[in-house]
């Protein structure tokens, strides 16, 4: 992925293909629509969050909506992972899409590490 590419259309990116993968999920029966629709509430608030962190009003604020898109993320990840795991989709198909949630994982632990680091020198 293009690393000039601001998070915040990364986080963009990732939530249409979230929405394209739950929309392909909704098409199954059963257990498939229900985690479908936990997936796409966590893997469409990362990018929200990140969105309202542009606005924050302090570098608290900030911190939070961040450290709120990490929670997100790792809710995210898990749901693809079950996903995954329980065969219910093509491991292929999906393992990209885990993979890139990951990524943002680590982009916003060291995200919120920096402005922790921040918050404690000016106190």
């Amino acid at each position: 992925m293009n690393q000039n590419i601001s998070i915040a259309d990364r986080t963009k990116a990732l939530a249409i293909r979230i929405v394209k993968a739950c929309t392909f999920l909704n098409e199954k029966p059963g257990v498939c629509r229900t985690l479908s629709n936990q997936l796409l509430r966590s893997g469409t608030s990362i990018g929200a969050n990140v969105r309202e962190a542009q606005s924050a009003q302090s570098d608290k604020d900030f911190l939070n909506k961040l450290e709120i898109a990490l929670k997100e993320e790792r809710e995210t990840e898990y749901w693809l992972e079950i996903l995954i795991e329980a065969e219910l989709v093509d491991k292929t198909k999906f393992d990209f899409l885990l993979q890139e949630t990951r990524e943002f994982g680590k982009i916003l632990v060291t995200s919120t590490r920096k402005i922790k680091d921040k918050i404690n020198k000016l106190n």
